[in-house]
C-alpha cells in the first residue's frame, strides 16, 4: 500500500487510471464535484474503487463541510449550513449549538454512507481572526478556542454516529492567514504566545482519528518551510505540543503554496512526518511523478490508518436524515 491519497478526472475511472491505481495501491482516494453525477453513479464509483483493492474499509474522502465547500450539491443532495451558523447559535445558546452541530454532522454522514463515502474533511478547528483572508471565514466554528473545540467535538461525534471518520484541519491552524494557500504561500508572523490560541482546539481534540496539515509558514517555529513540509511543526508542534497521534495527511500537494516537482513535494511531506501525501487534481502525469517517489507505507502510518477506520466499525446510529435535519433546523431557528 502506498502512503498516498489520489483524486481522478471524471465520474468513472478510465482504463489508464484503473491500471495505475491497481499498480500503486494507494491508501485512499478523494472525490470532487467532477467525480459526482447522482446517487446511483456515485455508489457504483465507490464500489468500483473498493473492488480494485479488495478492501471493504478503503477510506474514500470528500470535502463536505456545508456552505461554500460542498462537493455533493442540490438538487440531488440537500444543502448544509456553514460553520458560522453554529457559531452564531453558540453565542446565544451553547448547548443548543453543540446539539445542532452534532445532528448536522450526523445528517451529513448518513448522506455520505449511502453512496459509499466514509471519511469527511471536517471539522475545521481553525480559529477565525478578524482581518484575515476569507479562505477560512464563515467556514470556521468561531473566534474563541473553547467554542471551536466544543463544536468541533460535536462534529466528530456526529460523523462517527453516522459511520464516517472526521478529519480535523488545518493543523496547527490556518485562521491567521492573510492569503489563500491555494494561490500562494501564506506567512504567519505571530508569536508563540499568540499561536497558543490557535493550538488550543487541536490540543483539546488531540484524540481525533485523522488530521490535515496547513501549507502555512509559522515564523515562530520554522521561518523557511510551510507546516506540511516542516519536521519542526509536525514533530514538535503537532505530534509534540498538541499531542496528536492520529493519521496525519498533508493538505493538497497541488496547491500553489508549494513549489517543486510532485515527487519532491510528496517526499517532503512524508519526510516531515505526514503519514499520507494528498494529491487532488487527478492529473495523471503528476500522479505518476508522485508515485515514483513513494515506497510502501510504514508500519506506524498503517497502524494509524487502521486505528482511524476502526472508529466507525460496528452499528451506526439508526437516526434518519430527515430526523437529524429537522432537529438541526429547529435548534438553528433560535440563532
Amino acid at each position: 500500500m502506498q502512503p498516498a491519497i489520489y483524486g481522478f478526472e471524471g465520474e468513472r475511472l478510465t482504463e489508464d487510471e484503473r491500471s495505475f491505481f491497481r499498480d500503486v495501491d494507494p491508501a485512499s482516494y478523494i472525490l470532487f464535484r467532477r467525480n459526482i453525477a447522482d446517487r446511483e453513479q456515485l455508489r457504483a464509483l465507490t464500489d468500483d474503487l473498493r473492488t480494485i483493492h479488495g478492501r471493504d474499509e478503503l477510506p474514500i474522502l470528500i470535502d463536505q463541510e456545508g456552505g461554500r465547500v460542498a462537493r455533493m450539491r442540490p438538487p440531488i443532495w440537500p444543502a448544509f449550513p456553514p460553520g458560522q451558523a453554529f457559531a452564531d447559535l453558540y453565542a446565544k445558546a451553547p448547548m443548543s449549538a453543540i446539539e445542532a452541530a452534532r445532528a448536522n454532522a450526523q445528517a451529513i454522514a448518513v448522506m455520505l454512507r449511502e453512496v459509499g463515502v466514509n471519511v469527511d474533511a471536517l471539522p475545521l478547528l481553525d480559529v477565525r481572526r478578524e482581518g484575515a483572508h476569507d479562505i477560512i471565514g464563515d467556514r470556521a466554528l468561531g473566534s474563541e478556542p473553547m467554542q471551536v473545540a466544543a463544536l468541533g467535538r460535536a462534529v466528530i461525534e456526529g460523523l462517527r454516529a453516522g459511520g464516517v471518520v472526521g478529519i480535523v484541519k488545518h493543523m496547527p491552524g490556518h485562521g491567521r492567514s492573510m492569503s489563500d494557500s491555494h494561490v500562494e504561500l501564506p506567512v504567519v508572523p505571530a508569536s508563540e504566545t499568540e499561536l497558543e490560541d490557535d493550538l488550543a482546539p487541536f490540543r483539546t481534540l488531540a484524540d481525533a482519528p485523522m488530521g490535515m496539515t496547513a501549507h502555512v509558514v509559522y515564523t515562530a517555529w520554522d521561518r523557511e518551510r510551510p507546516g506540511s513540509l516542516s519536521p519542526v511543526v509536525i514533530g514538535e508542534i503537532i505530534r509534540g505540543r498538541i499531542g496528536f497521534d492520529g493519521l496525519l495527511m498533508s493538505d493538497d500537494l497541488c496547491m500553489h503554496a508549494l513549489t517543486g516537482g510532485f515527487d519532491e513535494r510528496a517526499r517532503g511531506v512524508l519526510a516531515a512526518g505526514c503519514d499520507l501525501a494528498l494529491h487532488c487534481s487527478g492529473d495523471m502525469a503528476e500522479m505518476v511523478q508522485m508515485a515514483s517517489a513513494l515506497g510502501e507505507i510504514d508500519e506506524r502510518s498503517r497502524a494509524r490508518l487502521e486505528r482511524a477506520m476502526a472508529t466507525i466499525r460496528g452499528d451506526a446510529d439508526t437516526a434518519s436524515y430527515d430526523e437529524l435535519a429537522e432537529k438541526r433546523d429547529s435548534l438553528l431557528a433560535y440563532a
